[in-house]
């Protein structure tokens, strides 16, 4: 399976489909993980930082997700990274909205055209959990639903589905205390299935 996910890997890496359809300007997948990864976390797409550094979760979105790492029991960002395969909805950076304020959304095709990935990721790790980041990642495995509904609880067994929101400093979400207060249930959930399957 380590050489079939080796494949997948290098396949993904080589993708240009999204560029020739005239989806975005460049194509630069990016994804991180080794094949005995407990946890899978799928994001939304990667942003400009990523986009120029090709490694996923590097900007201030990834600063974010460290912190909340760590207060899940990871030692290090490194650590985290070690024990958990890195994915997203879609795998190419999507570009600048025409304001320039933010970042585009991926768009439907885009990630029609990335689903394989994903699927394929998801076959060969065989995670225990996979981490749902934001509304994208969470509709996709559970349907439709406002994150307050979802984020705090945890879903399923094999794996466990476990959604969390979007670390992006342009989000709102975690103004609400009872936001904030399901991100921590969230992540003493995440700390929990750690502990279980790393130990200290």
């Amino acid at each position: 399976m380590t050489d079939e996910l080796s494949d997948l890997q290098a396949a993904c890496s080589s993708c240009r489909i999204c560029a020739e359809q005239g989806l975005i300007a460049e194509a630069k997948p990016i994804f991180e993980g080794r094949r005995d990864a407990n946890f899978l976390l799928i994001g939304q797409a990667p942003g400009p930082v990523e986009h120029g550094l090709r490694r996923p979760f590097m900007g201030r979105a990834g600063r974010q997700l460290e912190r909340w790492m760590l207060r899940a029991g990871f030692r290090s960002g490194d650590d985290f990274r070690r024990h958990t395969y890195i994915a997203a909805m879609m795998r190419c950076f999507p570009g600048r909205n025409a304001s320039g304020s933010g970042d585009r959304p991926p768009t439907a095709a885009a990630m029609r055209n990335c689903s394989h990935w994903l699927e394929g990721e998801l076959r060969l790790v065989q995670p225990k959990a996979v981490l749902l980041v934001g509304q994208l990642a969470a509709a996709r495995f559970l349907g439709p639903a406002p994150l307050e509904e979802r984020v705090g609880q945890a879903f399923g067994s094999n794996p466990v589905l476990l959604p969390l929101p979007h670390p992006s400093g342009t989000s709102r979400w975690l103004n609400d205390p009872a936001n904030r207060e399901r991100l921590t249930r969230a992540l003493d959930t995440l700390s929990g299935l750690r502990e279980r399957w790393i130990g200290g």
